[in-house]
């Protein structure tokens, strides 16, 4: 039987709302009146989200439960999720229900509409607090600046993708993902869905502000090397005024050798700030070498340990 809708939900540590989810999910596919197969992905939770997920394998033969080897990571875990759906289209969405189940109806009907995409655009995030809402606003922004691809601004990662688009993310192998960046960056016709994001009302999050500033890195790094170009900028600024400093400085001890001018603290400024700006530098070229040090290594993104459908 041909599968017309894939959902794919990364979970990890999720024990006490996957139940909730999955009953709130159900209610919203059974009425879209389609095919359709559920795939948790578990990324190596370390509570008893996977026995949980095992019982609802056991009473919903539409269900599958994918077990990662360990925590690769919420991104990792999507593609995972990609990779063994079989559906017409895919829908990603986090088992926490901040994305809403009830928008699945309307991505469907967009999607209808021939469009390929169909990716969330939070409107309201006043379950997060004031600093999260404002770095993620930030970055959202940043990243819109510096990369070459036209990402959406405050896009996350519930989004519909129909099948072509599946199979033309499969062709990207890169380990440092971002998801989000890699969808624009594929193209076809994509449209946006605003949608309020609603108060974890389980558990709490599992994305703090350290894992934040690592994704926001993966993305900047991922489609952009214009941080490359800044600093190459600013080593060419810094040393054509290093350059007429110097000059400055030896004119100016020829014509008025008694001028106290050029002093101690002077030197020491002028080093410290090259200095941090070539340990700045180092780093971010550093980050660049990084990726191309990791996918050197050509090894698998993801292991998967357990599948419910093969009753490993």
């Amino acid at each position: 039987m041909t599968i017309e809708l894939s959902i794919v939900a990364p979970v990890f540590n999720e024990e006490d709302g996957i139940e909730t989810f999955h009953r709130r999910l159900l209610r919203v596919l059974e009425q879209a009146n389609v095919s359709f197969e559920i795939l948790y992905i578990d990324d190596g939770s370390v509570d008893k989200s996977l026995n949980v997920l095992l019982k609802i394998v056991e009473h919903d033969y539409r269900t599958r439960v994918i077990k990662l080897s360990r925590n690769f990571g919420h991104q990792l875990a999507i593609t995972a999720g990609l990779d063994y759906s079989v559906g017409n289209a895919v829908i990603v969405i986090d088992a926490d229900l901040q994305d809403p189940p009830e928008a699945i109806m309307e991505m469907l009907e967009i999607h209808r509409q021939g469009f390929d995409v169909v990716y969330g655009v939070r409107v309201s995030r006043t379950s997060e607090s004031r600093f999260k809402r404002a770095t993620a606003k930030f970055f959202y922004r940043l990243l819109s600046r510096l990369s070459d691809q036209n990402i959406p601004v405050d896009a996350g990662d519930f989004r519909l993708l129909d099948r072509k688009v599946v199979e033309a993310l499969k062709k990207c192998p890169e380990n440092n993902r971002y998801m989000r960046g890699l969808v624009s960056w594929v193209g076809f016709r994509q449209a946006p869905l605003e949608y309020h994001r609603e108060r974890r009302k389980i558990g709490s999050s599992h994305y703090p502000f350290s894992k934040m500033v690592l994704l926001a890195l993966d993305g900047i790094t991922s489609f952009s090397d214009k941080p490359l170009k800044v600093v190459l900028a600013s080593g060419m600024t810094l040393s054509i005024s290093s350059f007429v400093y110097m000059f400055y400085a030896v004119l100016l001890r020829i014509l008025d050798p008694a001028n106290q001018a050029l002093g101690f603290t002077a030197i020491i400024s002028l080093i410290t700030l090259m200095a941090g700006i070539q340990l700045v530098s180092l780093g971010l070229i550093g980050l660049y070498v990084s990726r191309i040090f990791k996918e050197s290594k050509g090894r698998p993104l993801y292991i998967v340990e357990r599948d419910s459908r093969r009753n490993e």
